[in-house]
Order: C-alpha cells, then structure tokens, then sequence
C-alpha cells in the first residue's frame, strides 16, 4: 500500500474532511492538471470531499515521468487511491479523465471488489467507440502544438512560451498517448449508475457518443447538456457543479 507521501502526490490540494459522506474523484482532461478543479469544494455540498486527481508529469509532479498507457496510470491509480475508498465515492473524469475514470472503475471492481457511487463522464465519448481522426501524439512539435491551439484546451499563454513549452511538452504527448493508443476490451457493465455531461457546441463529442455510455451499466443512467463547447466545465462551471450537487445528494 503506497505511503502518505505518494497518496498526497495523486491528491493535489485535498482538504481533508472527516464530516464528508463522501469522496468525489475528479480526473482532468488531456493537458489539464488537477488544479482544474481547484475551486469545485465550494459550489458542492460540504459533506463532499473533493479529490482533485494529479497526473505525474503536471503541476506539483511535473518532473516525474508521464504514463503514456492508460492500463498503466489505471492499475497505478488503484492502487494509490485504495486507502480512500474506506467511505462511498464517486469519480468524475472529463474527456481523457471519463476514459481513466471508467477503466479505474472495472480495475476496483476486478482487484477489490468495490464500486462508485457514480460514475460522472464528461465530454468524453462513450469507451467501446473507436478513436477518431488521425493520432497527433507523435507529430513534430510545430504540427502538435498546432492541434494543441486547434483543440483550444491548451492556454494560449503556454503554447506561445517556448521554454514552459518545452517542459511540458512530453506530458502532453503522452495524455495524448493515454487516448489515442487506448484499446477497449469487452467487459461486464458497471453496476453503478453513470451521468454524462455534454457541451451543446462540442464538436468533438456529440449526443449519440454520450448515449453510448448507457451500454456500460445495469444501473440508472442520464445525459446532461450545457451551454458551451468541449470545455463547457470551465464556461459553465456553477450550472455543473449544480446539476453534479443534485446527483450527488
């Protein structure tokens, strides 16, 4: 079982609650770091903790090695994680983070016999739907860091700094990596109930890649639409973590 140290290291900005009844693990999208979801404790009821996830190779962990396969980060994750499970949670992954999200949720089931409250997918298509469009994770850096500014997640701050570029160029890479070498494998549905969230002007991820998570659990399901596009969590931030407290109560 990891130590505190490397518990602390996977949860970046964790305000332990002992009053919480129940944990909500949140998983960032490609190039998003847990600082993402640095503010979400206070517009979600207090008896919710939030553990905002960190990826080695961003923020606080930017000089540790990046996993560039998810089966990898997943089992790593399980892991880490383990010593928090001891009360019910639920786990949120936006993009890339609903893909992590998902897999952890089949590793717990399979290594530890435990399971989610709820499962939240957010902009994120449903598992068993092939990656579409051409892989960009291992294009020369200029033709990357065009898709980066193409795909609008990366601030423009970043892309336009060449030094800070250059450090954070393999972690990057290697979420891209994450998704785009993802193979999913056949599998019993969760039986956790699964909410997806969707942006109304995602053109990357539309309805029908959202209904498709309905396959992935016995349990209730339901799609959400906001205003916004694929990065409506930050646009449309309070509408989320409203309709996220009501599912969570």
């Amino acid at each position: 079982m990891p130590t505190s140290t490397s518990l602390d290291s996977w949860i970046a900005g964790r305000k332990p609650n002992p009053q919480a009844r129940l944990r909500l693990f949140c998983f960032p999208y490609a190039g998003g770091a847990a600082s993402v979801f640095r503010t979400w404790s206070d517009g979600l009821p207090a008896d919710v903790e939030v553990c905002p996830v960190q990826f080695p190779g961003r923020g606080t962990r930017l000089m540790e090695p990046p996993f560039s396969l998810l089966s990898l980060l997943v089992e790593a994750l399980s892991e880490a994680l383990l010593p928090l499970l001891d009360k019910p949670f639920a786990l949120f992954g936006h993009s890339l983070g609903s893909l992590v999200s998902f897999e952890l949720a089949r590793q717990l089931r399979a290594n530890h016999q435990v399971r989610p409250v709820r499962l939240f997918a957010s902009a994120g298509p449903a598992p068993q739907i092939p990656h579409r469009g051409p892989p960009i994770h291992s294009l020369p850096e200029g033709e990357f860091a065009a898709e980066l500014r193409r795909l609008n997640g990366t601030p423009g701050e970043l892309l336009n700094h060449k030094e800070l570029m250059d450090i954070v160029l393999p972690s990057l890479r290697a979420d891209f990596a994450l998704y785009e070498s993802y193979k999913y494998l056949s599998g019993p549905p969760l039986n956790c109930p699964i909410s997806t969230f969707g942006g109304l002007s995602d053109q990357r991820v539309n309805h029908d890649d959202l209904e498709a998570w309905r396959d992935q659990t016995t349990a209730s399901f339901s799609i959400r639409m906001f205003p916004g596009d694929h990065f409506f969590l930050k646009s449309t931030q309070p509408l989320l973590l409203r309709a996220l407290s009501q599912e969570l109560r």
